[in-house]
């Protein structure tokens, strides 16, 4: 990808540009935890989204998709660009002006492996890419936690989505063999090791390739289930902002005074944040048997506790429950469709995507895709 992003930047703006790359990003547990002020521990992945850069001296800005095949100027005078891929680009540029940084015009392509549409984040990639490609082309200064904030701003801002700050994080600060412990609260991080392949797992995605309407209402409902809880607790405990104050003993002592519907809803999520610690743990001591344990229990819990599940991911889990070669599976994302997330013994890994492939087929109509991927490094020069 970076020799076909290179080659186009040649072909439209002369020689000269440098390489950046920024990837996609997995998430192994803690989900409906970040608006919750909880944790998460997303991981960085060996696909990427490549920017190549250049200044050119003018005022106007040029740009150019490879995945769309459009190129467009940007006048940062003027209004955001019509075409939403732009616009994050636009976007970041701005945002990185709000902060008081002076971006000279450039010249830049770029284009992606992210998979589209799997809940790998993509945008965030996107973001972080032409982040941290600009800082580091024009020296301003932006430290990487920076950089997330300034791509979450242009999602908030110029995109119109209201997202957390997981996916720009685990893009810009991933390391190979590593996953990122990332406090929502606090934005203090710690790298965690995780290296399946050196104990002879692999990590897959089984793209069910479904997304049902329900996900953008219901992830609405689900944030005012949670705070409807925490005003019940808070009522009662001082300094209870966010359910990441609340315990289940909490919970449980003023179960009576919430909806039973509420109570479950942040019971996931008080037991979503401990089994994403105690995952942590057994990871610190090489136990990918007792982490995978706590991946399934987090598909339980989303499915039966939070129900954000659909008929399609579960029935992906269903089957990796009963595979003695699967440590761990649940949904990725904020449900209703998208992936599931495995780690799967090497062993048994092309025996059970064949099984998922062919079951999933003759139950649905329609393969699931497959996404393997890799932990591997945040954003980064190529050169």
């Amino acid at each position: 990808m970076k020799t076909k992003i290179l080659e186009k930047f040649k072909a439209l703006y002369g020689d000269g540009a440098v390489c950046y790359a920024s990837p996609g990003r997995v998430n192994l547990i803690g989900e409906h935890t970040d608006y919750n002020m909880g944790f998460v521990m997303p991981g960085a992945i060996d696909k990427a989204i490549y920017v190549a850069v250049k200044p050119n001296g003018g005022k106007v800005s040029h740009v150019y998709s490879i995945d769309y095949d459009e190129a467009v100027e940007l006048d940062m005078t003027g209004d955001k660009p019509a075409q939403q891929w732009a616009s994050y680009v636009y976007g970041v540029v701005k945002e990185m002006e709000k902060r008081g940084a002076k971006v000279p015009a450039f010249d830049m392509t770029f284009g992606g492996d992210v998979p589209l549409g799997a809940g790998l984040s993509s945008s965030a990639a996107l973001e972080s890419a032409v982040g941290f490609a600009l800082n580091d082309t024009f020296n301003l200064g932006f430290s990487r936690e920076e950089l997330a904030k300034i791509g979450q701003m242009t999602e908030h801002n110029y995109i119109g989505v209201r997202c957390g700050i997981m996916d720009q994080f685990a893009s810009l600060f991933g390391e190979k063999g590593k996953i990122v412990r990332l406090d929502c609260r606090s934005l203090e991080y710690k790298l965690e090791p995780f290296n399946p392949e050196a104990a002879g797992c692999k990590v897959v995605l089984f793209d069910t390739q479904v997304k049902h309407t329900l996900a953008s209402s219901e992830y609405n409902v689900r944030r005012a289930q949670c705070e409807a809880g925490v005003a019940v607790v808070a009522k009662h405990e001082p300094g209870v902002e966010s359910l990441r104050d609340v315990t289940m003993e909490m919970l449980d002592k003023y179960k009576d005074e919430m909806d039973d519907v509420v109570y479950r809803r942040c019971s996931f999520v008080i037991n979503e944040n401990q089994r994403l610690l105690d995952g942590c743990a057994a990871l610190e001591k090489g136990d990918y048997v007792t982490f995978g344990q706590k991946v399934f229990g987090s598909h339980e819990g989303l499915s039966k506790w939070y129900e954000v599940s659909c008929k399609e991911l579960d029935f992906l889990v269903d089957i990796a429950r009963k595979n003695p070669g699967v440590l761990g599976a649940r949904m990725m994302g904020g449900g209703f469709g998208g992936c599931t997330i495995n780690i799967v013994k090497t062993e048994a890994y092309d025996a059970y995507v064949a099984e998922i492939t062919e079951k999933f087929e003759q139950e649905f109509g329609h393969k699931p895709r497959v996404i393997e991927v890799v932990i591997s490094q945040g954003a980064h020069k190529i050169g």
